[in-house]
């Protein structure tokens, strides 16, 4: 991915080393053990939407106190190689929905992107590295703790910088969906059906910010030249390594399409690479497709 000399966001805030981010601590002050998270939100985590909704929080509403100060974030420094490539591609997701929303009439509001390690306080409750990369509504902020990236590689056999980037698109993805009230509506509708029901709607979420991410990959492409060669190969083997299907296989256990909540590997590859191909936020209303 040529992304190098390219315009790196100022909307980053470094939080890495303040306060006491280095332990992993629970909501709301309840400790647990990282295996004990990774091993309950597996299914769910990964790229997928603010991660305490899983916990039973509801997007503008519910969100648990965080069990800690915010402490004060600066901008990463200067010769932090990983912190000028996230920042580089925030960048890059700011001038492409910039661009989008204008079409529409509308005012794109970029999110922040927080750099954080362990743990951090947000306005959706306590984040923590073990629940992976997530966005939270109530501030329109992502989060992400880079050592991620190691697990993406190491864990979920899933390198590669484009690999890297779709994480980050995938987060602003849900940005989008939050502006123009999609995700709302989604988590009212979600607390009004069955589990199941509800599941399902998540998954049709989840399929669409997927889809914004390849939207984004489809315009950043046109414009600045971005890939190389194999990039999207990169893209679509995360894609793939994430599916629910492939994660709860992973995990020793049954696969039960009942409960996925970002749907299957199949689907999550289907519908990047239609939003990457296509380049249209109107192709990705999974909402209104039958067959995912």
């Amino acid at each position: 991915m040529r992304w190098e000399g390219n315009r790196q966001s100022d909307n980053v805030e470094d939080r890495r080393g303040d306060g006491d981010g280095g332990r992993v601590g629970g909501m709301g002050g309840r400790s647990l053990g990282l295996g004990s998270i990774v091993i309950a939100l597996l299914a769910s985590w990964i790229f997928g939407i603010n991660p305490m909704t899983v916990l039973g929080l509801l997007d503008g509403g519910g969100a648990a106190p965080a069990s800690m100060s915010a402490p004060t974030g600066h901008k990463p420094p200067a010769n932090d190689r990983m912190a000028a490539f996230v920042s580089t591609v925030l960048a890059d997701t700011e001038d492409v929905w910039t661009a989008q929303f204008r079409q529409m009439g509308k005012s794109y509001a970029k999110p922040t992107l927080v750099l954080f390690e362990g743990r951090t306080p947000t306005a959706c409750g306590t984040g923590q590295a073990a629940m992976g990369p997530f966005y939270c509504p109530a501030d329109q902020q992502v989060y992400i703790d880079l050592s991620f990236y190691d697990t993406l590689q190491r864990q979920l056999g899933a390198p590669g910088d484009f690999a890297q980037a779709y994480v980050i698109a995938h987060e602003v993805g849900h940005h989008v969906q939050h502006l123009l009230g999609v995700s709302g509506k989604v988590d009212r509708m979600r607390s009004q059906v069955s589990e199941a029901q509800g599941n399902a709607l998540s998954v049709r979420l989840e399929l669409q910010a997927d889809c914004l991410a390849g939207v984004w990959a489809h315009h950043a492409q046109a414009a600045r030249q971005l890939l190389d060669a194999g990039d999207v190969e990169e893209a679509m083997n995360a894609a793939s390594r994430i599916g629910d299907d492939a994660l709860q296989q992973q995990a020793g256990g049954t696969v039960r399409p009942d409960s996925f909540t970002h749907g299957s590997s199949a689907q999550r590859v289907r519908w990047f690479r239609k939003g990457l191909e296509q380049g249209q936020m109107a192709g990705c209303n999974t909402f209104d497709n039958k067959a995912l």
